[in-house]
């Protein structure tokens, strides 16, 4: 069993950064892809970002391209989600994912695919 605890939320001005961690148990996590996913209030949840085991594949949503940047330290097992230049639209709690499907070289954007969760945390962007 992995549990994912992600820290970091707040709120912030449009504009400024946020880094959100994820901190997970178990002695898998360094084979495990991981992902970020949003949901705002009235809407589905979505892919933000992904990271595969090793770090070197990451894959990141249309909206949050060259804004977000995801990293991993397997050392530390803990995922990160590094959010510049925020924008209302950014308002949302964010989850921290993972799975043990493939070889943990594709990363992948459908929540289905993710198996653990965290229980989220809260970013507000105002304008």
């Amino acid at each position: 069993q992995v549990q994912l605890v992600e820290s970091g939320g707040g709120l912030v001005q449009a504009g400024g950064s946020l880094r959100l961690s994820c901190a997970a148990s178990g002695r898998l996590f360094s084979s495990y892809i991981m992902g970020w996913f949003r949901q705002a209030p009235g809407k589905e949840r979505e892919f933000a970002a992904g990271i595969n085991w090793n770090g070197d594949t990451t894959r990141y949503a249309d909206s949050v391209k060259g804004r977000f940047t995801i990293s991993r330290d397997n050392a530390k097992n803990t995922v990160y989600l590094q959010m510049n230049s925020l924008k209302p639209e950014d308002t949302a709690v964010y989850y921290c994912a993972g799975t043990s499907k493939g070889s943990g070289i594709v990363v992948y954007i459908m929540p289905s695919d993710y198996r653990y969760w965290g229980q989220g945390t809260q970013v507000t962007v105002s304008s």
